[in-house]
């Protein structure tokens, strides 16, 4: 197994723990991290030097991955694994999938690359590189069938954590707000670049809420300890906004909220599995957007709006992102019980369709491959 991020650690766990309880004397080993180390992961490599984003970053460091996946390789068709099982990381996985695929030795992916959404040439390399794609969503799994490709949805983890029964004033008292006013969260990302580009006009946005709504408070739950600093700096220019900052803590601030403004991204899926209606805003350098949109297949970035194939979160994106169209959007939000109503049973709905027992569904597929016939 081979994961290069922290989502990919969870994931990998949970596979482990169902793997092992159908057969105790499983091994595992490749590049994990420590959640998967701690259930007895052999890991050959710090998963955190495959941890690196952007398109600059992975060429400085190219030669030392180059290394590292030249090493898995060899490794694994020297001493071939029953299955090899990479998670997420598709830039750094699909050539050890293919490598080893071509030597002889079954080779599953977990999470599907957005292959459905740009670069869907790559669905070439998928066939000659996997024999099973695991996918977390039900449309991806529509998009390998089309393509002739093993696929299992298998449903996402936080499924399976996350419910829209949550204690919302309980968990008000907990942040220190008044369970009595409603309130907005604000989550403009947990990059410094998403901060610097979005905290502003969301936080314009709450500005100008604050000046007509005195029921309405606000909360901003910063991803780490960076953020936290740069987010303060933020709010030097809004001395008058009742605002409450705190370090992490983001399942509590989205619980005791009545309404969450987001970057978009995994906290989108999150929002929804809470039931809580949402409103989603980004914006990303100006040459990277263009070369993204030019390049992107599909009509949303919200997740929950892919899986329903309409806004239920309503998006603002790139020259879109305007303060003032923000705070009419919540105000509407706020002001329209039914419509939240509505939101809510849609969620609820898509919820279920993700929760599946995401690591059982993916262990009984697992092996099913072994034990099928070559």
């Amino acid at each position: 197994m081979v994961v290069g991020e922290a989502s990919g650690d969870i994931l990998g766990a949970g596979l482990m723990r169902e793997i092992k309880l159908r057969n105790p004397n499983a091994t595992f080993e490749g590049i994990g991290g420590p959640k998967m180390i701690a259930k007895g992961f052999n890991s050959h490599f710090d998963q955190e030097r495959l941890a690196v984003m952007g398109f600059v970053e992975p060429f400085k460091r190219l030669p030392e991955l180059l290394n590292i996946r030249k090493s898995i390789i060899e490794r694994f068709q020297a001493d071939p694994p029953d299955v090899f099982i990479g998670i997420d990381s598709p830039d750094f996985n699909l050539t050890i999938e293919e490598k080893l695929k071509s030597s002889g030795i079954k080779t599953v992916h977990y999470v599907s690359p957005s292959v459905w959404a740009w670069r869907q040439g790559r669905i070439k390399k998928i066939v000659r590189a996997c024999d099973l794609m695991l996918t977390l969503f039900p449309f991806e799994a529509n998009f390998y069938r089309e393509h002739n490709v093993a696929v299992k949805f298998v449903g996402h983890p936080l499924a399976n954590e996350l419910s829209d029964d949550q204690d919302t004033k309980a968990a008000c008292s907990l942040l220190g707000l008044d369970p009595n006013k409603q309130t907005l969260a604000i989550m403009p990302g947990s990059r410094e670049s998403e901060v610097r580009l979005i905290a502003p006009a969301f936080l314009d946005c709450a500005q100008t809420l604050s000046e007509q709504r005195s029921d309405l408070q606000f909360i901003v739950p910063a991803a780490n300890e960076k953020r936290y600093k740069q987010l303060t700096e933020l709010l030097k220019n809004y001395p008058n906004l009742p605002i409450t900052l705190v370090l992490g803590d983001s399942k509590t601030v989205m619980t005791a909220s009545d309404i969450l403004l987001i970057a978009s991204g995994t906290t989108s899926l999150e929002a929804m599995l809470l039931g809580k209606p949402t409103i989603i805003g980004y914006k990303m350098a100006w040459l990277s957007f263009k070369i993204m949109s030019s390049l992107a297949k599909i009509n949303y970035i919200g997740l929950p709006n892919l899986l329903a194939d309409k806004a239920l979160m309503p998006e603002f994106i790139q020259d879109k992102l305007i303060a003032d169209d923000l705070a009419e959007a919540v105000l509407k939000i706020l002001d329209d019980d039914a419509y939240c109503a509505s939101i809510k049973k849609e969620f609820s709905e898509l919820s279920s369709q993700l929760r599946q027992n995401a690591s059982l569904q993916a262990a009984n597929a697992v092996f099913d491959l072994i034990e099928a016939k070559s």
